[in-house]
């Protein structure tokens, strides 16, 4: 995927100061796009490889890899699944344990190489996406999605392989 230079030296901008706040867990490699308003935090250990574009007010807060050749489209939501720590007690989530504060509470997630992930989907954390899978704009994906597949809904679902 080729960038003007406007986006270049813009991506460039966002990737060093996500860089410069990470404090040593996130790692981001060459031609990434990261469009504006995106937040990207790796929690415990992040890992960017090359060539990825992350589209526009995406929301990427979890441990774990985005392989080479990813598309994640605008608005996407890669999030914690236990992110507060409500379960198993009765105290209010304003005052449950942070993943940030404690690492068992986080769950490593893989997109693998080639996948895209459509417009609005949410990932949920713990959960792989397949090389080269597709996830259908506004899914939410609570499990594994297998290589080439195409999974869509809420929670996301099988739909079929890319090539049938």
């Amino acid at each position: 995927m080729k960038f003007s230079f406007r986006q270049s030296v813009l991506s460039a901008i966002r990737k060093y100061l996500f860089l410069l706040k990470s404090r040593g867990h996130l790692s981001i490699g060459k031609n990434v796009h990261i469009g504006k308003g995106t937040v990207i935090s790796g929690i415990h250990n992040l890992v960017i490889e090359d060539d990825v574009y992350i589209g526009k007010y995406c929301t990427i807060e979890f441990e774990g890899v985005i392989e080479s050749k990813t598309i994640i489209a605008n608005n996407v939501g890669l999030v914690g699944k236990a992110d507060h720590d409500v379960f198993g007690n009765d105290i209010p989530a304003f005052d449950a344990d942070l993943v940030r504060d404690h690492k068992r509470l986080s769950y490593p997630t893989y997109i693998r190489h080639g996948s895209w992930i459509g417009f609005g989907a949410v990932v949920m954390s713990g959960v792989t996406i397949g090389k080269n899978a597709v996830v259908a704009a506004g899914s939410v994906v609570t499990k594994d999605c297998e290589a080439n597949a195409v999974v869509g809904g809420s929670p996301a679902k099988f739909i079929r392989k890319r090539n049938d």
